[in-house]
């Protein structure tokens, strides 16, 4: 396994030839307009990954756009509703098409209440991930090593991931309802950025 570290955008060779690309981001906090965009992670599934800093409050990244926003290329996320919406705020494109483990353990894995990227890699593949960098400041300078490592471990495991969670999407019957999730995700992310957030627009009330 290698892990490319970049500066500003990714290069415009890497991934060019991938039809799925998992990808993970790290921000200086959780609060939509408040906190930057910091880092974007990638990995095609073959067992490298990509880490970009981005340069701030520029964003100029149009090799990662491109690939944000490419039709032919499904893009596999973590709770991607996040990501999406940062990726909206701060590079200024709508991510498509888009799948959430997330979203497929909610739906396929109805006898636990764990979904969080650490619990479901570790009962579905068996991989303990380290989070120990999590909340670190991903707006520095440099990255230390341990950060590189911590970025690009969020995206190595999650084209596995998808492919167990497909397994019980469709032994369930629930993998075309997944997909409508899926589809819907983008605006669901651009809900969030125009201020519906913390509101569930399906509600009775």
């Amino acid at each position: 396994m290698t892990t490319f570290l970049h500066d500003g955008d990714l290069p415009a060779e890497a991934l060019a030839s991938a039809a799925e690309v998992a990808i993970d981001s790290e921000t200086m906090g959780l609060r939509l307009g408040r906190d930057p965009l910091c880092v974007v992670q990638l990995s095609d599934g073959g067992g490298d990954a990509h880490v970009v800093r981005l340069s701030r409050p520029g964003y100029d990244a149009p090799n990662l756009k491109r690939l944000l926003t490419d039709p032919g290329v499904t893009k596999i996320f973590h709770f991607g509703r996040f990501d999406i919406a940062m990726f909206y705020l701060h590079l200024g494109v709508v991510t498509a098409p888009v799948y959430c483990t997330k979203i497929a353990s909610k739906i396929a894995r109805t006898y636990t209440d764990r979904h969080g990227l650490k619990d479901v890699v570790k009962e579905l593949l068996g991989v303990d991930l380290s989070k120990a960098q999590q909340s670190s400041d991903w707006g520095a300078s440099q990255l230390s090593d341990e950060q590189v490592a911590y970025a690009a471990s969020d995206v190595l495991h999650l084209h596995a991931l998808k492919a167990r969670l497909d397994e019980m999407l469709a032994r369930e019957g629930r993998d075309g309802l997944a997909r409508a999730c899926f589809n819907f995700l983008p605006n669901r992310a651009l809900l969030d950025v125009a201020g519906w957030e913390d509101v569930d627009i399906f509600a009775h009330s």
